[in-house]
């Protein structure tokens, strides 16, 4: 390391930690992170490995749990997270995976939001369950439900805010008050709003999830997750699923997600700005019933989300007439927004989230949590906003 590198990354801002903390120059100077594309490492004796494999001596043994590309991606996203370590993962649902499997045990309760994301919902009630874990769902809103629904076995409190798709906002204070007097800890997924927009550590939770396929990434490139959050719970436990169980993110996957870390700042506002004045032009259209975002004082929550976020984030939901039908010819009648359930990428993408991203839940699960036939979801990119609203009136301007 040399004299210039600076390992206290408290002391600057997060625009400057999302391009610099984590990383180290090797002896060769190189002034943009390698990519240590190595399945194990060497090591100098037998002696040397063993003290490596029984934590006697730091450093690299084996690329599903230590490697030196991996390391600094976690080590940038916990310095921009204000976390004190991260683990990474293949996916943003196998982060949700390694908390859960880390952090919990059979006949453990969870009391989770009943608007988590379809694949969450599926993964706690098809798969879980079958481990003996036990799921409650409540009114993420409802601040004396999530205490109600605490029993004395109840272990974890998992929420996601804003919610997917309906951009729903969840009180991260109230709730991990609730968690904390009840001895349980609380995760949420922050996917939508990214450590720039929102930062729940700051505001009592113990653990964040995300999927870095999303914003993180930013381009739609490459797969990932990580989960953010003290050494105990993440360093040891989550650690120590990953370790055993290897849903790990790969070296190269690692490398393009630092490099998207490196704009997300400029991106997020750039996304925020960008959906908040689509947000707007929608309410003003006459096939449009209702719209979903929190930038909007028509939010529900939107005084909770000028609270905890600095920004709307990309996700607008909007319903439209003619059910089902006129949702689909919406989204047909596009030419150049992108028809795919993938998010936060720098070009435009459209989905119906009854049939895609909450298809698996059934007719009444996703009417309770308020995912209508007729509900349209983008994720708004970074094209320039004339033309995707040129793109998005053909469909709606031919429904009246």
């Amino acid at each position: 390391m040399s004299d210039k590198d600076d390992k206290d990354w408290s002391r600057y801002k997060l625009a400057t930690r999302a391009v610099r903390a984590g990383y180290n120059r090797s002896d060769e100077g190189e002034h943009s992170e390698s990519i240590q594309l190595t399945s194990s490492f060497a090591f100098d004796s037998a002696a040397s490995a063993a003290a490596r494999f029984s934590g006697e001596e730091p450093g690299n043994i084996y690329s599903r749990f230590t490697n030196p590309t991996v390391r600094t991606f976690e080590q940038r996203l916990a310095a921009m997270d204000g976390g004190e370590t991260c683990v990474a993962t293949s996916t943003g649902m196998s982060a949700i995976l390694a908390a859960c499997m880390g952090l919990l045990k059979g006949g453990d309760h969870v009391v989770a939001g009943h608007d988590l994301f379809g694949s969450t919902i599926a993964l706690f009630n098809n798969i879980l369950t079958r481990f003996g874990l036990c799921f409650s769902y409540v009114d993420s809103t409802d601040n004396a439900a999530w205490q109600a629904a605490v029993r004395p076995e109840t272990r974890m409190l998992f929420l996601e805010t804003p919610s997917n798709p309906l951009s729903t906002i969840a009180d991260i204070a109230a709730v991990s008050g609730i968690a904390h007097d009840a001895g349980a800890l609380l995760v949420v997924d922050n996917t939508f709003a990214t450590p720039v927009l929102q930062q729940p550590l700051g505001q009592g939770a113990d653990v964040v999830v995300y999927s870095t396929t999303k914003h993180i990434d930013g381009q739609g490139r490459t797969m990932g997750g990580a989960v953010v959050g003290s050494r105990e719970h993440v360093g040891e436990s989550v650690y120590g699923f990953l370790r055993s169980a290897g849903p790990s993110l790969s070296p190269f996957n690692a490398w393009v997600q630092l490099k998207g870390l490196e704009t997300l700042a400029i991106r997020m506002k750039a996304h925020s700005a960008a959906a908040l004045e689509l947000a707007q032009w929608l309410e003003g259209q006459a096939s449009v019933e209702r719209v979903y975002y929190s930038g909007l004082p028509s939010h529900p929550q939107y005084a909770l989300a000028r609270k905890q976020q600095s920004g709307g984030g990309s996700v607008i939901a909007f319903e439209v007439r003619g059910g089902r039908d006129g949702a689909w010819h919406v989204i047909d009648q596009t030419r150049m927004i992108s028809i795919t359930a993938n998010l936060g990428d720098t070009r435009t993408t459209i989905t119906h989230p009854a049939t895609t991203t909450h298809g698996r839940l059934s007719d009444e699960e996703r009417r309770k949590i308020g995912i209508a036939e007729n509900l349209v979801r983008v994720s708004v990119g970074l094209e320039d906003i004339e033309d995707i609203k040129a793109d998005l009136q053909r469909g709606l301007d031919s429904l009246t």
